[in-house]
């Protein structure tokens, strides 16, 4: 996937005002729709300029998209794959992307927006109900298993009296249950958009992800970890205690164990009416031979065992 630069596409600075966006969009609109230009790539042109005007000319993309480049010298045309919780922290109102008009438009915003606007808000026909919002929130695996009540800090883009778009914040508590699984939406009532002449507010929408974590990898209600063994309890079988989530457990490796081998502890993944498991993959760690005994050791073992690990090789 390659990345866009919505402003060398519109020939705008970034710090670019509404007002500008929109003149520089007109200016090239007329340079390149197919009823009027003789350019040979106009078809394309267009439908360029009129995504970087789909994303510049509305103020929550444009805002999530600012954040995405910031920090990073993202070029053109390069190859891109956008960070994981790029979004997060972003409060988005739920009126989402026109399908039709995003038909002809790239992966790239397709990866940004597609999924991003409206996910999670539900529709109202209600005239003056103010709009539902949304936005992604990072909790840590502890919170599913205990429960909690976290305060969360939400970015809301707006444009402020130049036309530049501007991040206000806002803080709030919520409450996490137990249990609550990575894509899991919490509704907060009344917490998104006010209404309009007394009508009721939108509700705010929170999709649950979880912060990556240096041992432990989620998977829906699954959660996988590597486990270390020595290779004399891979070859021996042995009891050892391990660290899970929850607590401590002690759990049996198998005589003959292999790297790869998934040991599984039921019920001990995410915590629900029917909770996930844990997943223990077993790794055989190899001790270093640091001393002349040991290396005398390793040989020795060379002796003893007729074991050659290439032997599927055909070496």
């Amino acid at each position: 996937m390659e990345f866009k630069d919505y402003y060398k596409t519109l020939d705008v600075s970034r710090d670019a005002t509404a007002d500008e966006i929109k003149k520089a969009f007109r200016r090239l609109a007329r340079k390149y729709h197919p009823d009027v230009s003789k350019e040979a790539n106009a078809e394309q042109k267009m439908q360029e300029v009129n995504e970087a005007y789909a994303v510049l000319s509305d103020t929550e993309k444009r805002a999530a998209y600012d954040q995405l480049g910031q920090g990073h010298s993202y070029q053109a045309g390069s190859d891109f794959q956008p960070p994981p919780d790029w979004d997060t922290g972003f409060e988005f109102s739920g009126r989402g992307t026109n399908s039709a008009q995003s038909a002809n438009f790239s992966d790239f915003f397709s990866e940004l927006f597609g999924k991003q606007m409206g996910a999670g808000s539900r529709q109202t026909h209600h005239r003056l109900r103010g709009q539902d919002h949304h936005a992604k929130i990072m909790l840590d695996l502890d919170d599913t298993y205990k429960g909690t009540s976290r305060s969360l800090t939400l970015r809301m883009p707006k444009l402020d009296n130049q036309g530049h778009t501007i991040l206000t914040e806002h803080t709030l508590n919520v409450r996490i249950p137990k249990g609550v699984h990575s894509g899991q939406v919490i509704r907060l009532a009344g917490q998104g958009g006010p209404g309009a002449g007394g009508a009721a507010a939108g509700d705010l929408f929170l999709e649950v992800h979880f912060k990556s974590h240096n041992r432990y990898r989620v998977e829906k209600k699954d959660i996988y970890t590597t486990l270390p063994i020595a290779p004399w309890e891979a070859a021996l079988g042995a009891m050892i205690k391990v660290p899970v989530p929850d607590g401590v457990v002690e759990v049996r490796v198998p005589e003959n164990a292999k790297s790869g081998n998934k040991l599984r502890l039921k019920g001990r993944g995410i915590p629900a009416k029917s909770p996930g498991d844990v997943y223990l993959v077993l790794e055989i760690a190899i001790p270093p031979a640091t001393t002349q005994k040991q290396r005398e050791f390793y040989q020795a073992m060379a002796k003893e065992f007729a074991f050659n690990p290439r032997q599927n090789l055909g070496v």
